[in-house]
């Protein structure tokens, strides 16, 4: 068995997480992603600002409704009363565990001097930390990047600053507030984080296959990995890379007809936890994501953007499969993860991303230029 991290008094089952991903990590995605394999999966990031909770969207990306413990609820925001104000908030919500969020790079949110603007600020860092873990009773965790930009990675000073105040645990992104998404990941000072420090570090960045994952521990010698937009469109990915990790052998695919059944299964709980209108809506860019590991998949994307009802999409799945046959041993209808992929890809990747967030802005600027979201809105992409 492969060494799964501790968080405070949670023993976790695996080494591999999910890294909070506004647009994405709602509730449905993340019970699909714990039963795949995940052993962590935290909330969709939200403003610390209590005031703006009372909307429908910041209701259902608070909601831990159904979600296996330990729950994990990711806030944002720059002043530290406010945060731990709305991290006593969320454990009163049933939160196991707040997470604080210091590795946004968007725009909206750095304007605010939140998410990843906050590494420029190593003393406002330690006051927002203190106050957060000393409002709650439960962990306290913290995701960050390496640093602001290139020529200022102090990820490990705050990384110490991190385990001085009592965080419990550590995600670093392998790239500065600076570079994005842009480019390769790099691990270095992942590396020199977890060296630095003696609580869990977990690497993210770039792990978009199980031999990837292998690598990424070994050269960071770090207590767990997670992973955000390899698991779009293919939660199975958990369980592909926890199998590679202890058996060192590639698990396939599941059959057709799992596949089928979890893409039906996710589907109906999108439309219970939205309601079918609103679920149909959020379950399009879910089957586009499908569709990217499905062959002939841009032609099914075009048919999945398409659907106005839950009926549609769900006999969409329905005729996909049933075109490649449905017995469990029947081929697979999406490919081989990524073994390998190309910077290219993970670049074109990272120009695609989907993720917003909200947030309301004040003086402040962090030259960043926004991604336009699926649907042509152009919102701020936001990935951890």
């Amino acid at each position: 068995m492969i060494p799964a991290p501790r968080i405070g008094p949670h023993q976790l089952d695996g080494p591999v997480v999910l890294a909070p991903m506004a647009g994405i990590t709602d509730a449905p995605f993340r019970r699909l992603c714990r039963e795949q394999g995940a052993s962590l999966a935290a909330s969709e990031m939200t403003t610390a600002d209590v005031d703006l909770w009372q909307t429908r969207k910041s209701r259902q990306r608070l909601s831990l409704d159904g979600d296996l413990h330990p729950r994990v609820v990711q806030i944002a925001g720059s002043e530290p009363e406010q945060l731990a104000r709305a991290a006593r908030f969320v454990v009163l919500r049933g939160a196991d565990i707040v997470d604080i969020n210091m590795g946004c790079p968007a725009k909206k949110v750095c304007r605010r001097l939140a998410g990843s603007a906050l590494l420029r600020d190593p003393e406002l860092v330690q006051r927002i930390l203190d106050a957060v873990v000393s409002a709650v009773p439960v962990p306290v965790t913290l995701k960050m990047r390496t640093g602001w930009d290139p020529d200022n990675r102090n990820g490990v000073s705050i990384a110490r600053i991190a385990e001085q105040t009592g965080i419990q645990s550590i995600a670093v992104h392998g790239r500065t507030r600076a570079c994005a998404y842009r480019g390769k990941a790099e691990y270095d000072t992942i590396k020199k984080i977890k060296e630095a420090v003696s609580i869990p570090v977990f690497a993210n960045g770039d792990i978009n296959s199980p031999t990837k994952a292998v690598d990424v521990l070994s050269r960071t010698g770090a207590d767990g990995i997670m992973i955000g937009r390899a698991a779009r469109g293919r939660p199975w990915f958990f369980s592909q890379v926890l199998f590679y990790l202890r058996e060192k052998k590639f698990l396939s695919t599941p059959a057709s007809a799992i596949q089928r059944d979890i893409v039906l299964r996710h589907l109906d709980a999108m439309y219970s936890f939205y309601g079918e209108q609103h679920g149909v809506r959020v379950a399009r860019k879910h089957l586009a994501w499908y569709s990217e590991h499905m062959e002939s998949g841009q032609q099914i994307r075009q048919r999945a953007v398409r659907t106005e009802t839950a009926s549609e999409q769900m006999r969409l799945i329905r005729d996909i499969f049933a075109d490649r046959g449905d017995g469990e041993n029947a081929e697979s209808v999406f490919g081989l993860p990524g073994i390998g992929a190309s910077g290219a890809d993970i670049e074109k990747e990272n120009r695609e991303t989907q993720e917003t967030f909200e947030i309301r802005s004040t003086a402040g600027q962090c030259a960043q230029t926004s991604t336009p979201g699926l649907h042509g809105r152009g919102r701020v992409a936001l990935l951890p």
